[in-house]
């Protein structure tokens, strides 16, 4: 007896510079059938400040934004490609996690 088809859900991580989030976020936006996601304003420290304005340089830290997509796993490559498809940059980062569980309090 087969056990009933369960849905994976992952968090996708996005993160990129403030100057890329019209163009990401357009992307997500675009879909109307992705359940929505969350979006944060970070800062972020790397050994790569090539990018990074002198305000960042002297900081030690750069801008950044933080997107959060929970979406089942299967969906992940098309996103990942549409995205890829407007913005073709090696400064948008992406990751996925586990989601163990999720619902409303009410």
């Amino acid at each position: 007896m087969n056990a009933p088809h369960q849905t994976e859900w992952v968090r996708l991580n996005l993160v990129c510079p403030p100057a890329l989030e019209e163009a990401v976020t357009g992307v997500l936006m675009a879909d109307p059938t992705l359940p929505g996601f969350t979006l944060l304003h970070a800062e972020g420290h790397s050994s790569d400040f090539a990018h990074a304005s002198i305000r960042e340089q002297v900081r030690g830290r750069v801008d950044r934004r933080v997107l959060w997509v929970v979406i089942e796993r299967e969906r992940v490559d098309g996103l990942l490609a549409a995205l890829r498809q407007r913005i073709a940059s090696s400064d948008v980062r992406w990751w996925m996690e586990p989601v163990m569980a999720m619902g409303r309090l009410a």
